[in-house]
């Protein structure tokens, strides 16, 4: 009888414990792209809505200024894109003032602007797109919807959310597209996959900017939408905050409500 070998013993038991482990293990990209992926399936599928919203602007000295504001929003399942209109009606001096967006998967998206003082549709184009909305510290390319496939996704890690909504994935976003953003972190909450805070950085690699969103409800048994969104300008001690109220969903928008046409219509 040969001698027992406790070499080749522990070298099988190393073999099968290798073959006991998943194959299909993921990388750190494939596993933010799958967060990113699972988090934009399960905020489509509405179809429409409508919801009102109050700009509150608040400078470096605490000062502050309001605007209301309603927003239509279309889905194009063709396009795998959304059509927006943003409409001030308050006050006068912005009253019927219009941002048009179509966002579209895997590629640029298109704005443009009306301004009801010159009767005049502008579009918003290269670096127009990192300029200030109205004023306010969201850029003209944050009002766009955000796309999964108009970014690369890597994970770091899971951690406490920063607006202490329970624990999130991090993940790092890069634009696949022009932007003036070099990056992006984004905290998606595990238990919802609700996006709770993204830090915007400028091309020099700062950081420029911290959108928090705030106070999530669940419409219709199934969309989760936040009721408010804060970005705060850590260059200029600038910060913009958007309040949502009365989301009407499935309300029937069809895609002739958003045009430039339209723009000029809508009051």
């Amino acid at each position: 009888m040969r001698p027992f070998s406790y070499q080749k013993f522990f070298s099988t038991l190393a073999i099968l414990g290798c073959l006991a482990t998943p194959v299909f293990s993921q990388t750190a990209a494939q596993k933010g792209e799958s967060i990113a992926q699972r988090a934009d399936q399960l905020s489509n599928g509405f179809r429409d809505f409508v919801v009102d919203g109050n700009m509150e602007l608040r400078t470096a000295g605490g000062s502050t200024s309001s605007r209301r504001f309603t927003t239509r929003t279309l889905e194009e399942p063709s396009s795998r894109g959304t059509k927006s209109l943003l409409v001030f009606d308050w006050p006068g001096d912005i009253r019927g003032t219009a941002l048009l967006t179509h966002s579209r998967a895997n590629q640029d998206d298109s704005q443009w602007l009306y301004l009801p003082s010159v009767g005049r549709v502008k579009r918003i184009v290269g670096s127009s797109r990192s300029g200030s909305f109205v004023g306010s510290e969201f850029a003209y390319e944050d009002m766009v919807e955000q796309d999964p496939t108009n970014y690369t996704h890597i994970w770091q890690r899971d951690e406490a959310c920063p607006n202490g909504a329970g624990q999130c994935h991090l993940l790092i976003r890069k634009p696949r597209h022009a932007s003036s953003y070099l990056q992006q972190a984004v905290w998606i909450d595990k238990q919802a996959l609700r996006y709770q805070v993204i830090q915007y950085y400028n091309r020099r690699g700062q950081l420029m900017k911290t959108l928090s969103m705030n106070g999530y409800r669940k419409y219709k048994g199934k969309f989760w939408r936040p009721s408010r969104m804060q970005m705060v300008n850590h260059l200029t001690g600038k910060s913009t905050r958007l309040d949502w109220k009365n989301y009407r969903f499935g309300i029937g928008l069809s895609a002739s409500e958003f045009t430039q046409d339209a723009m000029r219509r809508v009051r």
